[in-house]
């Protein structure tokens, strides 16, 4: 009788006297790994860094090989991909950890609402402490939890994390060694995103993941089965303690180990073709832990292995280093397994992306979406020019040309095509690209339009949690 139903409610449909029943709106998972580098991955070639799960995801989904971060640090690139603007439009453009986007600016989250999204944030804010105007819960979110000054997120032993602006004491954490305590911030954080996706697994949900590892102090509970993998390795480099290199690759393999997770969790609620997840670095990484053996950094996030060719500095740069980031999205049965994509693009296109995905109205941006691409139907748009400014810096990239200016207002040129690592400046020999390219910028940038801050002693209280540095005075952290 049931067979007998559905075949007639077939053949309704096809003659128009029954409407079909609309399909339901695809579940987003958005997870932006803390200074993830390029090649700091098993699928990329790095020999020391453990990561199955990642490199299965790979197989599974799109890899992007151009894709740039919206910033070089970390609150300005979250303010980017949030709003769907490029640096030269943002509201917020410094990197101190609590500085605000405004009261009405929309982000993914208040857009994705129109459309009846359930909406999650887990992790690390950094565009707006509590006491501003940038808060999550007042843009969109109806949960938050985790690090809302991001310098608050340095350490994975913090006394309290944040809920839609309250705090949640972590048990056993006394605030007095960064790098130790009985509460880990991240695993606080996992199993919070993980309820979250249980709870909504009925409803379309945006579930927004900016997680703090690999980037911070660099703290693990001994019991972690990924600090046994690397513990005896024979590795001394380390910032400020021999350990930080071999904890720093426990966190790759702990968020590596996580995302399986999370995989087998969409899985197991029959959730997952009808989930589209994008895994990301925030921006470019960093030469940590290097030693004169490695001068690139121990894992070379920015180096290639198997060309030898690197990426110019990191974070903080808007060379190639600072902005150039890993890029993944996987969707069963829609995104085609192990493709890699060319497309150029950066963080102001996910908001274009999301609303054309979802039918949501999308605010004004500088975005372009790149659907068609991870779909492989219809025309990809491209962008005219990408532009970026972080502090005196400005860069600008118009199809293989980069025009890029230092901190004293010099302007360099490469030419991306023959010159990836950027080290043949041709400001002089092609004069007239780079002065378009100039125009280019001089026109992009507008000035900011700040958010506010309403309460300033709730702003401080949180930035004193963070491990400045004159807060690392503790004996065993010297």
């Amino acid at each position: 009788m049931k067979k007998f139903s559905v075949q007639l409610s077939i053949i309704l449909i096809s003659l128009g006297m029954v409407c079909p029943i609309k399909a339901k709106q695809p579940n987003i998972i958005y997870l932006m790994l803390d200074e993830w580098g390029y090649f700091e991955s098993g699928h990329m070639g790095n020999p020391d860094l453990i990561t199955p799960n990642i490199d299965q995801f790979a197989s599974e989904g799109m890899r992007f090989s151009n894709a740039y971060a919206g910033a070089p640090v970390c609150g300005p690139t979250r303010c980017s991909l949030l709003t769907g603007l490029h640096a030269g439009h943002m509201s917020m453009r410094f990197n101190d950890g609590y500085s605000p986007i405004r009261a009405d600016e929309p982000t993914l989250a208040s857009m994705l609402k129109t459309k009846g999204y359930k909406t999650g944030g887990f992790g690390k804010w950094g565009i707006g402490g509590r006491g501003t105007s940038g808060v999550p819960e007042k843009h969109g979110f109806d949960l938050f939890f985790g690090y809302y000054d991001q310098v608050h997120a340095h350490t994975f032993y913090p006394s309290y994390l944040i809920r839609n602006s309250n705090e949640v004491v972590l048990p056993g954490n006394p605030s007095v060694n960064f790098y130790e305590g009985k509460t880990h911030a991240q695993l606080e954080i996992f199993k919070e995103s993980k309820k979250f996706i249980n709870k909504n697994k009925n409803n379309p949900f945006f579930c927004y993941l900016p997680w703090t590892p690999p980037h911070g102090l660099w703290g693990i509970n001994k019991t972690d089965p990924s600090w046994q993998l690397f513990k005896d390795k024979p590795w001394t480099a380390g910032q400020r303690t021999e350990n930080d290199a071999k904890v720093y690759a426990a966190f790759m393999h702990m968020v590596d180990r996580q995302i399986g997770e999370i995989l087998s969790l969409l899985k197991k609620l029959n959730i997952d073709h009808n989930t589209i997840f994008f895994l990301c670095g925030d921006n470019g990484g960093q030469d940590y832990f290097k030693t004169k053996e490695r001068p690139h950094g121990f894992f070379g996030p920015n180096l290639n292995p198997k060309t030898g060719q690197r990426f110019r500095a990191g974070k903080g740069s808007l060379y190639e280093g600072g902005l150039k980031v890993p890029y993944l999205v996987r969707w069963p049965g829609n995104i085609k397994p192990s493709s890699v994509s060319k497309h150029l693009f950066y963080y102001p296109d996910v908001m274009p992306t999301l609303s054309e995905l979802t039918g949501a109205d999308c605010p004004e941006t500088d975005g372009i979406s790149i659907l068609p691409t991870l779909l492989s139907k219809g025309k990809q748009s491209k962008h005219s020019y990408l532009y970026w400014e972080y502090l005196r810096q400005r860069a600008v990239r118009k199809d293989h040309w980069k025009a890029y200016r230092d901190r004293k207002g010099n302007w360099e040129l490469y030419d991306l095509s023959k010159d990836l690592e950027e080290q043949k400046n041709l400001a002089k020999e092609q004069t007239e690209v780079l002065k378009e390219l100039i125009a280019i910028a001089d026109s992009s940038n507008q000035p900011a339009k700040l958010g506010k801050i309403f309460n300033r002693a709730l702003v401080d209280k949180d930035h004193r949690e963070a491990p400045h540095e004159r807060n690392l005075q503790y004996k065993n952290l010297k």
